[in-house]
C-alpha cells in the first residue's frame, strides 16, 4: 500500500503533480514548462530536471538505434532490439520513479540526476 508522508492537501497535489512529470513521453511537456518558469520547490524542480533528462537521452538513443538502423542492414536488428530495450527501460524506470515518489523517498538517479543539475 502505497501511503504519503505528509496528509495535508497541498502535498498530496504537488505530489499528484509530480507523479503527472514522472508521465513517459507526456509529462516531459510540463515538466519542461516547470524549468522553464524557475518556479515551484526544490522537489518540483529536482523531479523535473529528472523527467526532462530521462526523457532526452531516451529520444536521443530512440533517434540514434532508429537512424542506424536503416543505415545498416546487418546491426539492424541489434539496434532496433537496443531501441525496444531502451523505450522499455525508460517506461519502467518512470513508473518506478512514481512508485517512489508516492512513497515518500527521493527520486534522484545517479548519472542521470547529476547531469539534470546543469540544467538552467
Amino acid at each position: 500500500m502505497l501511503r504519503f508522508r505528509r496528509s495535508d492537501p497541498d502535498t498530496k497535489l504537488e505530489t499528484l503533480k509530480l507523479v503527472i512529470y514522472l508521465v513517459p513521453i507526456f509529462g516531459f511537456f510540463p515538466a519542461l514548462w516547470s524549468l522553464y518558469l524557475k518556479q515551484g520547490s526544490k522537489r518540483e524542480q529536482t523531479v523535473s530536471k529528472t523527467a526532462v533528462t530521462l526523457a532526452m537521452a531516451w529520444v536521443a538513443m530512440y533517434v540514434l538505434t532508429a537512424a542506424g538502423s536503416q543505415v545498416s542492414d546487418t546491426a539492424a536488428m541489434r539496434l532496433l532490439i537496443t531501441s525496444l530495450l531502451a523505450t522499455t527501460g525508460y517506461f519502467v524506470t518512470n513508473l518506478w520513479l512514481m512508485v517512489r515518489l508516492l512513497q515518500g523517498n527521493s527520486v534522484r538517479l545517479p548519472g542521470i540526476s547529476k547531469l539534470g543539475d546543469r540544467l538552467p
